[in-house]
């Protein structure tokens, strides 16, 4: 991947807060330390409206694959229009992910936060992704809640579907990667913990400062052709 490689990355409210805490500014430094011309910029995906503020499993399966092509979807854009203009593509889930109920029938076409849900929606994806082997894509593991907005067994079910994503859902040699944010927030435990917090379960500004250099290392080791070899978090 080029000098110049152009990155976007899709996110919502806490996405935007480590947003906050100095990707960008990284990334300008990491180009003037290294004679790269990365180029980042942020967008919220998908919109309020008309499509509606929902980034989840469900809802990148039901844009990407669902409703791929050349035209937007409700206004979104689909990969195949992202991938001509992006070679790095970044998405992530809002903490609302991590209220996951215990498994219904499994149903690749449910909005329900469920386990089995959640892996027929990436299977679904990785396959759509490898589609285009000349991008790289990194995903987020997914952003925790605070532990007074859930209980422990949806957080045991949220920490085991994303150790499987970035422990069996992820595999080397392909052009999908993982940045471990859900190990960044709870620092190995079930819940957003109170220090990295602000008053409900998005990230505080101080957490956000620490990590979006770690960031910023790993969407750089992806581009540079560390992504299976690099920290998955960035330290």
């Amino acid at each position: 991947m080029g000098a110049d490689a152009k990155i976007i990355f899709l996110h919502h409210s806490t996405g935007g807060v480590i947003w906050g805490g100095g990707v960008d500014d990284f990334i300008t430094s990491y180009n003037t330390a290294n004679a790269k011309t990365y180029n980042i910029i942020e967008q919220a995906f998908p919109k309020d409206s008309p499509y509606g503020w929902n980034n989840y499993p469900y809802d990148y399966w039901n844009i990407w694959v669902n409703h791929a092509g050349p035209q937007e979807y409700q206004t979104e854009p689909t990969l195949e229009i992202l991938t001509q203009s992006y070679n790095v593509i970044i998405f992530k889930h809002c903490f609302p992910v991590s209220g996951i109920e215990a498994d219904g029938t499994p149903d690749v076409t449910s909005d329900a936060k469920t386990v089995a849900n959640y892996k027929l929606q990436y299977a679904a994806l990785k396959t759509k992704l490898r589609e285009f082997p000349s991008n790289r894509f990194i995903v987020w593991t997914g952003a925790a809640l605070k532990q007074d907005a859930t209980d422990a067994e949806q957080g045991e079910r949220a920490k085991d579907f994303f150790d499987w994503v970035k422990g069996t859902w992820d595999e080397k040699g392909d052009n999908i990667f993982v940045w471990d944010f859900w190990q960044l927030e709870t620092e190995g435990g079930l819940y957003l913990t109170d220090a990295n917090a602000s008053g409900d379960s998005h990230p505080n500004d101080t957490f956000a400062k620490k990590v979006a250099p770690l960031f910023g290392k790993r969407i750089v080791d992806v581009i540079e052709g560390r992504g299976d070899t690099g920290s998955l978090t960035g330290e």
